[in-house]
């Protein structure tokens, strides 16, 4: 299945975008090639450019705090075993003390390398951090790939509170959702949303050999789906045939 994410506010929408970076970075950091490395640090600069947002720290913090809240509620209901939701408040309170340690905005260490920082300065130039430009960055490059991996990994470690809080925050969310089979009528698919409810995030699975490409619409009273297709003209058309698919609606 292709699985297909929708954030519904702002909030979310940082969130995803911060875990696609930090799943890229924990990707390219475990390869050994020069190139890749040079990847891996323009997404820690990515995940810094992301993360420059003055209310970031404290929104992650508060989504932690309330998690925690909301789960001690459960106790003493029969129906939820104390050791797992000990255990999972343990991981909220342990993400919510890391974070709340770092000093500053995300990465924020790392500006004071004047080293890393002229590199980041050149990596938005097309071609900007070649050899004769950066004469050191080029020499790190030709270091053994273990030392590349070292330096890489203590640069990311500064990050690290901040993608385990976002890692728990989504996995939480993603798991509040039941998922359901619908039926796009015509390639067309509207729902309204319960009243009463606010949902922060929509799961859209379809099979590959469908070979078909959702459009997401959605508001806090209606979500939209028009499926398409990628032609041979490089252009997406309207699927016009009844498909079926898996939504889930996340709060």
């Amino acid at each position: 299945m292709i699985l297909y994410e929708y954030p519904f506010n702002e909030r979310i929408r940082t969130y995803l975008r911060l875990e696609h970076l930090f799943l890229r970075l924990a990707e390219l950091m475990g390869r050994a090639s020069p190139l890749d490395h040079h990847y891996a640090l323009t997404t820690i600069f990515e995940v810094m450019d992301v993360g420059a947002r003055a209310d970031l720290k404290s929104d992650v913090l508060k989504d932690l705090d309330k998690q925690k809240q909301t789960l001690n509620g459960y106790r003493g209901n029969p129906a939820i075993s104390e050791a797992v939701l000990d255990k999972v408040i343990a991981q909220l309170d342990g993400c919510f003390t890391a974070l709340n340690a770092l000093t500053g905005k995300a990465g924020q260490s790392l500006t004071e390398n004047d080293w890393l920082m002229s590199i980041r300065s050149r990596v938005g130039i097309p071609g900007g951090t070649c050899e004769f430009d950066l004469p050191a960055y080029y020499a790190w490059q030709h270091r053994s790939a273990d030392s590349r991996q070292q330096d890489l990994q203590r640069w990311a470690s500064t990050l690290a509170p901040l993608a385990e809080s976002i890692h728990l925050l989504l996995k939480m969310l993603r798991d509040s959702g039941a998922p359901q089979k619908v039926m796009a009528i015509g390639g067309q698919f509207q729902q309204n949303l319960p009243q009463g409810r606010t949902f922060q995030l929509l799961r859209l699975a379809l099979e590959p050999e469908l070979q078909v490409i959702p459009e997401i619409s959605g508001n806090r009273l209606m979500v939209s789906i028009r499926l398409m297709r990628h032609d041979a003209d490089d252009r997406l058309h309207a699927c016009g045939q009844d498909t079926a698919f898996e939504l889930t609606l996340c709060s």
